[in-house]
């Protein structure tokens, strides 16, 4: 269920998105609390009961962005706390 708070909270990303719906580029260095909601909207892509490999990150982060970089979305995701990792990279989780 969406809620009127929760559509607020994404507005920002709007700007953001290109014509298939999808992130064209990443929010410029001044612009840190638009990359923080778009880096919690991408976090809610992500069960919270369900580890997941490398490949499977990639190709969810792919659903919603186009500018083709799904490993730097990936370590913004981790170094906001959102998805944790082993330490070879290659099992994630939602962190609650």
């Amino acid at each position: 269920m969406t809620n009127s708070n929760t559509i607020d909270k994404y507005k920002c990303l709007s700007g953001y998105l290109g014509g298939q719906g999808k992130f064209d580029r990443l929010p410029g260095k001044r612009k840190k609390k638009t990359l923080d909601v778009m880096i919690e909207y991408l976090g809610d892509k992500f069960d919270k009961n369900k580890e997941y490999t490398e490949i499977e990150v990639n190709d969810i982060l792919c659903q919603y962005h186009s500018f083709n970089d799904p490993a730097t979305l990936r370590r913004l995701l981790f170094g906001s706390n959102i998805l944790n990792r082993t330490r070879d990279g290659r099992r994630y989780w939602r962190i609650p």
